[in-house]
């Protein structure tokens, strides 16, 4: 029974192997476009794409990314400016994009841009501290992709969305983790929708990766705790705050330094016949996060609280 049930089990992986080793045809010929390339795994995929032959449409946040951008690559990558956050500039960059693809529609979008503070214990915090965040990594992705469907539609394409595993299991306070469960939710809405176009959309789950977002968190966070009332120090302790700090820290020091495993997993959604739903990025998310994800609630909080400093007015 046994051998019966491993010869399941490879059989099964060796099929989904071959499938997801067919490309799609004449990737050359095919556009694609990613947000926030100025740095992190935006401004790597785009030189990893435009390396291979396709023609990349990378949105830049500010002039000095994208001329930098432009400088390391081909003549056949083009830059734009654009805010995500900002319905104008979104507009904007879809009629550039327009102009450029004309009736061919647009294969791909990488929706990577996004920031990650302020981030703090929640009590810490501000309606618009979660706004601020909310409104790049949720809305702004939301618009773009809004924005960007007709496109897509036409070359019945594909959309890669940038979660996150703290879209998975929520492991700090601010608006980052509730944005990521956003993304979740809309992708998988979004997908079961552009199915019958024979549109795909892919999830990236990327663990911690040592990128823009990780490293001036940690600036963020001390600007925070300088502005909170007395009171609120006073129930969480000045020992809480120098804790969280080192956990970020710890996190910089033990994150990923190589992009490559999250932007082979954004090229394998765009270019294979047989992209996947999630692809989850790096060894954390692969045997932590995700499999922690599908635990009970209750472990779930054990395992994460023995992660967190204690407030120093606890009961």
């Amino acid at each position: 029974m046994w051998l019966y049930l491993a010869l399941l089990v490879g059989l099964y992986f060796l099929l989904r192997w071959y499938r997801e080793g067919q490309t799609v045809e004449n990737l050359r010929e095919k556009y694609i476009f990613i947000t926030g390339c100025d740095s992190g795994f935006g401004n790597k995929l785009a030189k990893q794409l435009d390396a291979q032959g396709l023609r990349v449409l990378a949105a830049c946040f500010t002039q000095k990314g994208a001329e930098e951008l432009e400088r390391l690559t081909s003549d056949q990558l083009k830059t734009t400016i654009l805010d995500i956050s900002s319905t104008e500039s979104v507009a904007a960059a879809t009629e550039w994009v327009k102009g450029i693809v004309k009736n061919k529609g647009l294969w791909g979008l990488v929706n990577n841009a996004g920031i990650g503070f302020p981030t703090a214990p929640n009590g810490w915090l501000t309606k618009d501290d979660f706004a601020k965040v909310i409104n790049v990594n949720l809305l702004g992705l939301i618009d773009v992709t809004l924005h960007m469907l007709p496109l897509v539609r036409e070359a019945r394409g594909r959309i890669v969305n940038v979660a996150s595993v703290m879209g998975r299991v929520a492991g700090f306070g601010g608006g980052y983790c509730p944005s990521k469960y956003g993304v979740e939710a809309f992708s998988d809405c979004l997908r079961r929708e552009l199915l019958p176009f024979q549109v795909r959309v892919s999830i990236i789950e990327p663990g911690a990766f040592a990128n823009p977002i990780v490293t001036t968190v940690q600036e963020y966070m001390k600007g925070t705790w300088d502005r909170i009332p007395s009171d609120i120090k006073d129930a969480y302790g000045k020992q809480y705050f120098e804790f969280y700090c080192k956990a970020f820290q710890d996190l910089i020091k033990d994150a990923s330094s190589n992009l490559y495993l999250v932007t082979d997993c954004m090229e394998h959604a765009l270019t294979s016949r047989y992209p996947r739903t999630r692809y989850s990025a790096g060894w954390d998310a692969k045997f932590f996060y995700i499999p922690l994800s599908y635990m009970p609630t209750f472990v779930i909080d054990y395992v994460m609280g023995r992660l967190s400093p204690k407030p120093a007015q606890a009961i």
